[in-house]
Order: C-alpha cells, then sequence, then structure tokens
C-alpha cells in the first residue's frame, strides 16, 4: 500500500514551522496512544504512522529531501549507507514520543526505572555535517574520498574522563548516579513526566573531585580528524551518508556523535543532469546539417561518435542509451540526450556570401508552411 503524505497525516500544510509539526504530532499522539486505545490495533498503526511523519519533518535535513524527492528519497541502505526511513515498531514509537514529550500515561502507566526509557552515562557527542561536492564523473563511477574534519576529541591528559590525572570520582547527589532527573506534573490528561539529564552530573551520573587542566572537566578538545568516506554511484545532490562515531565526542567520556556528509553536484562544462538522463548540446554547422556528417560527442567516460543524418533540423535530440548516471541501489542506468544546434556564422567572405545568395534561390532553401504541425514540434523542442 502506497504510504500517505507526512504533511496529510499530521493535518499542517507544507510550509508549516517546527513548532506547529510538533503541535500537530503531540495532539495525534495524545489521540492515538496505545495507552488510551488499549488493544485497538488500527490506533497503534496511526501512532506509529504519526510518529514516523514527525521524525522526518522535525529534521530540517530529512524534510528537505522529503519535500524534493518524496518517500523514494528517504529509502537507503541503513546503518553506515544511504539514510531512507523504512519506518519502525512500536517500541520506537513509543520511545520517540518520551524522548521530546517526557513520556505520557494515566496513573504513571510507564515503568521509568526500565531499560527501554532510562538513559543514564554520559550525552552523546553532536553530529557534523559536511558538504562534498562531486563531478558527474564521479557520480557516475563511484568514488571513495577523504574529507579533514574539525570536531570536539577526547582530551588526551585525562583519556576523556574529565578528571586529573589520579583524581577519583564520586555518585551524583542529585541524580544519585542515574544520570537523569524525572519531574511528574498532573494535567487533565493523566500524569506527565519529564525526563531530563541531570543538570549537576550532565547525565554522567558521578562528579568529578578535581578536574582535568587541559580541558577544564569536560574530556574534550578541539581537534582535527580525516575520515574516508565510499560514495556509491548513482547519487543525487541533497543525499547524505552517515559515518558513526566520527563527530564531536561527547563531554565526559560521552560516546562520539556522528558525521553526516551531504551530496553536492558540481557544476558541469558540457552536461546538465535531468534525473539520472545527462543532456548536452552539439553544435552543428550548415553543411554538416544538410549533408549530414559523423562528430565527435563527450561522453561521463569517453568520447564517442554520432552519426547525424543528413537534413537535420536545430534543435533536434538524439539519444545515447545507458551513457548517463547509474541508478542508485539498483541496476541499469539512465540515457545521454544530445541536442543539436545548428551554428550560424557571423563572419563570411565576399565568395561564402554570394554562395549563400545562390543557395537562396532554390526551393529547398526556402522554410517549411507555419503549419499547424511545425508549431507543436516548435513546442516540443523549446520545451514550452
Amino acid at each position: 500500500m502506497a504510504k500517505r503524505d507526512y504533511y496529510e497525516i499530521l493535518g499542517i500544510g507544507r510550509d508549516a514551522d517546527e513548532d506547529s509539526i510538533k503541535k500537530a504530532y503531540r495532539r495525534m499522539a495524545v489521540k492515538y496512544h496505545p495507552d488510551k486505545n488499549p488493544g485497538n490495533k488500527a490506533a497503534e498503526e496511526s501512532f506509529k504512522e504519526a510518529t514516523e511523519a514527525y521524525e522526518i519533518l522535525k529534521d530540517s535535513q530529512k524534510r528537505q529531501i522529503y519535500d524534493t524527492y518524496g518517500h523514494d528519497g528517504l529509502r537507503g541502505g541503513g546503518a553506515g549507507g544511504f539514510n531512507g526511513f523504512a519506518g519502525f515498531d512500536l517500541s520506537d514509537a513509543l520511545r520517540a514520543f518520551m524522548r521530546d514529550f517526557g513520556g505520557f500515561g494515566f496513573d504513571d502507566i510507564f515503568d521509568f526505572g526500565s531499560s527501554r526509557s532510562r538513559r543514564s552515562g554520559p550525552p552523546k557527542g553532536q553530529d557534523l555535517q559536511v558538504k562534498l561536492g562531486l563531478t558527474l564523473e564521479e557520480i557516475a563511477s563511484g568514488v571513495e574520498k577523504t574529507i579533514k574534519i574539525k570536531r570536539l576529541e577526547a582530551c588526551g591528559n585525562c583519556s576523556g574522563s574529565g578528571a586529573a590525572p589520579g583524581s577519583s570520582k564520586s555518585t551524583c547527589p542529585t541524580c544519585g548516579g542515574q544520570g537523569q532527573v524525572r519531574r511528574v506534573s498532573k494535567t487533565l490528561f493523566g500524569q506527565f513526566v519529564n525526563v531530563q539529564p541531570c543538570p549537576n552530573c550532565g547525565g554522567a551520573g558521578s562528579v568529578i573531585d578535581h578536574k582535568c587542566r587541559e580541558c577544564g572537566g569536560s574530556g574534550v578538545t578541539k581537534g582535527e580528524s580525516t575520515i574516508k568516506v565510499k560514495i556509491p554511484e548513482g547519487v543525487a545532490a541533497g543525499n547524505y551518508l552517515t559515518v558513526r562515531g566520527s563527530g564531536n565526542f561527547g563531554h565526559n567520556g560521552g560516546t562520539p556523535g556522528d558525521v553526516i556528509v551531504i551530496i553536492d553536484e558540481v557544476d558541469h562544462e558540457h552536461f546538465t543532469r535531468r534525473g539520472d538522463d545527462i543532456i548536452c548540446e552539439v553544435p552543428l554547422s550548415f553543411s554538416q546539417a544538410v549533408l549530414g556528417a559523423e562528430i565527435e560527442i563527450p561522453t561521463l567516460d569517453k568520447k564517442t561518435s554520432l552519426k547525424v543524418p543528413s537534413g537535420t533540423q536545430s534543435g533536434k535530440v538524439f539519444m545515447l542509451k545507458n551513457k548517463g548516471i547509474p541508478h542508485l541501489n539498483s541496476y541499469g542506468r539512465g540515457n545521454q540526450l544530445v541536442r543539436v544546434v545548428v551554428w550560424t556564422p557571423t563572419k563570411l567572405s565576399q565568395e561564402e556570401k554570394e554562395l549563400f545568395r545562390k543557395l537562396s534561390s532554390f526551393d529547398g532553401e526556402k522554410p517549411p508552411g507555419a503549419n499547424k504541425s511545425f508549431f507543436e514540434k516548435l513546442r516540443q523542442t523549446l520545451g514550452v
């Protein structure tokens, strides 16, 4: 069954801001929450569907890809590959809701002592975004790139712990070592539990007796690193690749974030891309157009020849099959479209002008009548 439009699911317009998206999702999530609709499979599916829409639209990067390419643009190869969004199970949807809204229940129905909702330990480091410009040749063949990034790295003096050498850590008195604090508030809908990282220990569950002088107790310092990424053939501008664990290191020993490599396309000297097809224009002289000729055509890998029949009109499009961009994560590739344009000379010798005057006296030099089919062909050629 075809996926529904994410904006339609949440009942919002395509120009909705982040706050409107969040409010619309919360309204849907409260309405269809499984604990408010026990045993109702339809409500459960609506809850998962609304959460999926929210997870995409609240993320500006994923939202841009969805707005441009729809659901197809979000499909991908999983962890470490081009990321799509294939949906998730009920437990994932519940975690996503609790993450942003602190959970929802009646009479505190969630077990916040369970491993599903408990998240102790230092917070994960921030993700980094890097734009990577690729030529069409690189996109067509696939390429491995080495990228230099500036990031926060584990402090060499304290190995990322934040503690001075020889110093110890003690249990945080605020959270009792849990790394998080809970605040319970009652509303007409029931009890809302807001779970946040402990403000005293930053989620680590412990406090440092003596901080490292190099990093001030944060456990991280500024540094540079290089990463290698393999780009598969057929990618397009807006696709992105996730390099796990290569982002900023987390404070106080938190796990590193990821690096999001966003693909960009470098303008090409000869080609314009349209989907997986590429388009180029090639000039023809009058004599080549009238008499026919074999001309040299550039392609993404090497030059090839094209036979132009006699009587070719300016704007005629020829197709070179399978000379375009390979289909991403699939077989086959696009085509190359060659549009020939008859070139009009601007500087003629007296002898050349005389020859053209003689040609103009022949019926074959007169343009065809302006009938309906002629204008239809002209519109098709100009794309109007």
